[in-house]
């Protein structure tokens, strides 16, 4: 199973190899993927050489052989937009009395995933992409620190739009109202910026990251629980940076 970023690697290798009949560099790679270093592209073809994928020549310069290709490749070959979300896939689930006041509601996928790692779909699931798992969103860490992790969870692919995503394992009960339950499974897409009323994943201080609802007060930032124990906090403008948004949910029974 591949992540949504592997699948865009390997169809531009694909392309390139196709069209110049040498495999891209790691400069016009990272450039292709929007990604800000090399080590993103080691990490990716890491991951789908080990995948069988793809294959390196030894003792050539940018010798990378194109392996196979998965069932779904023809589509994106030729640039055709992923299918969209069906609205059967996905149940709003939840405590929604507090998620209505305040605009927000999750979307969850239920079900007994007790053979899975924690919060996982089965990866027998038709359509499932295989995204990171990065770890507690109250781990106190930026997420660039656990970015090496190992784990893994499988997501149903009309889960997710363009773009690169992770999870995060949700600790503790600050966003109950709004439907989101201590151990859910949380669904990110990666992204700095983020509108009024989103649920995102805030690093404060470049110490501690955390899963709020952002709202902007003039010059200021607040980051809103979704239950009446906990306080917003109010920070200044510097002290926050948005590293990613919620899309979904995936809970245990």
């Amino acid at each position: 199973m591949l992540t949504r970023k592997q699948y865009e690697l390997l169809v531009y290798i694909k392309k390139h190899l196709d069209s110049h009949g040498v495999s891209p560099s790691f400069d016009e790679m990272k450039e292709a993927l929007a990604l800000r270093s090399k080590s993103g592209i080691h990490r990716l073809i890491t991951g789908l050489e080990e995948r069988g994928f793809i294959r390196r020549l030894a003792h050539r310069a940018r010798a990378l052989e194109v392996v196979k290709l998965p069932e779904n490749h023809l589509a994106a070959i030729h640039g055709a937009t992923l299918p969209p979300r069906p609205a059967a896939t996905i149940a709003p689930a939840g405590s929604t009395a507090g998620a209505s006041a305040h605009g927000f509601q999750p979307n969850v996928i239920r079900g007994d995933f007790r053979h899975s790692l924690p919060g996982a779909v089965p990866a027998a699931v038709a359509g499932a992409v295989s995204i990171p798992l990065y770890g507690r969103v109250a781990a106190g860490l930026p997420i660039e620190a656990v970015m090496d992790h190992d784990q893994a969870v499988d997501v149903p692919a009309d889960m997710l739009s363009r773009g690169e995503h992770f999870a995060l394992t949700v600790a503790g009960d600050s966003m109950i109202e709004a439907g989101i339950h201590d151990g859910d499974t949380a669904i990110i897409k990666r992204t700095d910026v983020a509108e009024n009323g989103d649920v995102i994943v805030a690093l404060i201080d470049n110490t501690e990251v955390t899963l709020k609802r952002l709202r902007r007060r003039g010059a200021s930032i607040a980051l809103e629980p979704a239950n009446r124990a906990y306080e917003t906090r109010i920070f200044g403008p510097d002290r926050v940076r948005v590293q990613g948004r919620l899309v979904g949910l995936m809970r245990r029974y």
